[in-house]
């Protein structure tokens, strides 16, 4: 998005820089990514593998004639709930994208802390990669609904990583961040690298069949 459009976008506003405009960006970016992890969250609290178990067993007791997968309590479509590998895959899914709304609620803050208006390139270019995370974070998330393609959810999984680590890259080397050796960055890096790493692991069988 180039700035100059970013910044038509909000003159109704009456913004005083570019610096309070990327932090309304970046703001927008932050509530998207907490929405789809919270999102993702509430969908695994709320899928059952036997979800209706107990009352099949109870309305069927008394009827011997149904199929064995009624009478176990098993659902008879394995495509509308996730497998125990499907729930494993999931755990560093979901830890992805708690550290792509912890790698964008840091650069926002540093951004406001030490974010400069008259550095409009470094601005514009910190938001452009940020505003890609929210996407990246939608298509992880929808790879993981059932029925679950273990090599879609690695893909959406890896591309998100390339987003994030760009977008960590970039604001390292910017005026953002003065002292980047000391930084929070590498921390976030290491984070997204374990959560990716545990992905490629759990996914690696599929990939060789």
């Amino acid at each position: 998005m180039a700035w100059l459009s970013l910044w038509k976008c909000f003159a109704p506003l009456q913004l005083r820089d570019n610096k309070a405009a990327a932090l309304l960006m970046l703001t927008k970016s932050v509530d998207l990514v907490k929405d789809a992890h919270e999102e993702m969250e509430q969908a695994v609290e709320e899928c059952d593998p036997y979800h209706g178990l107990l009352n099949d067993d109870e309305n069927n007791s008394d009827n011997h004639g149904d199929e064995q997968d009624d009478v176990l309590g098993c659902p008879n479509n394995q495509d509308s709930y996730w497998s125990e590998e499907d729930q494993e895959l999931i755990i560093p899914c979901l830890a992805l994208v708690r550290a792509s709304k912890a790698c964008l609620k840091k650069i926002r803050i540093s951004v406001a802390e030490n974010g400069k208006k008259d550095q409009v390139a470094q601005l514009d270019d910190i938001v452009d990669i940020s505003d890609e995370i929210s996407p990246s974070v939608d298509d992880l998330a929808l790879s993981i609904y059932p029925p679950m393609c273990h090599p879609t959810v690695r893909m959406s999984a890896a591309k998100l990583v390339s987003v994030l680590k760009k977008a960590l890259e970039i604001t390292r080397a910017s005026h953002v961040t003065p002292q980047p050796e000391d930084s929070w960055i590498p921390l976030l890096i290491n984070a997204v690298d374990h959560c990716m790493d545990r992905i490629k692991e759990l996914t690696q069988n599929e990939l060789e069949l």
